[in-house]
């Protein structure tokens, strides 16, 4: 099949184009880089002309409320729009798990956003919705940096590996549309805090976490169990302590 990858030259996409070739796919990243865009549309018809599947795994470049919420419906339609023109029969698209049980976060408003419109698009569709990667610790971590101590909720996650993302996701690219939604986590579900000290440890970072139920994530505050997958979710093996030993080496 050819499948093309809206964002494949990022984390998640880069590894999606190599496993889907792998697996002897017609693998084609697309982004800005290589001339699509798909907040002009410049690029787009041209990348999806015979295309089966279409993969988008692409981000915002600005995490500003309206700039996200501009990016993921502007872009998605305009996918859309080009798929329903050029027959291509599956949709796929990388989402978050929790994301409609947190219309406090922007982002997460956004991504609800996109999920919506590709449900009623009338395009076979599969959502993947994935739980926060293992690579992200850091960066949750600076963005909660107040005075060199990290600020985190009290509520749980269930990490994953990004190759195991990836995995996933080209999975479901290679098969048949669900229409629906298929979660995906790592295999451990631990306080956020936890999380985040393990990854810093790893790195060899000493700042102090404190967990606190009044400090937001990404500007939404959690009750508990919000950002980690539903009992029906595919999980990963890959555990943090695996997936760190090979970091280092």
């Amino acid at each position: 099949m050819k499948i093309v990858v809206i964002g494949g030259t990022g984390l998640i996409g880069s590894k999606v184009v190599s496993l889907l070739a792998e697996h002897g796919h017609e693998a084609v990243a697309a982004s800005p880089n290589s001339g699509v865009d798909t907040l002009t549309g410049e690029g787009v018809a041209e990348a999806l002309a015979g295309a089966d599947v279409v993969v988008d795994v692409s981000n915002s470049p600005s995490f500003a409320d309206d700039d996200v919420m501009a990016f993921f419906t502007t872009s998605t339609r305009t996918l859309l729009d080009a798929e329903r023109a050029a027959g291509v029969g599956h949709h796929v698209a990388l989402s978050i798990v929790g994301a409609d049980l947190l219309p406090d976060s922007g982002y997460l408003r956004a991504k609800v956003a996109q999920e919506r419109l590709i449900a009623e698009s009338g395009q076979p569709y599969t959502v993947v919705r994935s739980t926060q990667f293992f690579e992200f610790a850091g960066r949750i971590a600076d963005g909660a940096t107040v005075d060199g101590v990290v600020h985190v909720s009290t509520g749980s996650m269930q990490p994953i590996a990004a190759a195991d993302a990836s995995a996933a996701v080209a999975r479901a690219a290679a098969s048949v549309p669900r229409n629906g939604i298929l979660e995906i986590g790592g295999p451990e579900k631990l306080p956020m805090a936890e999380f985040i000290r393990r990854g810093l440890a790893a790195h060899g970072d000493e700042r102090e976490v404190v967990a606190s139920p009044d400090s937001p994530y990404f500007g939404t505050l959690l009750a508990g169990d919000e950002l980690t997958p539903g009992p029906d979710a595919e999980l990963s093996t890959t555990s943090f302590e695996d997936w760190a030993a090979v970091q280092a080496g």
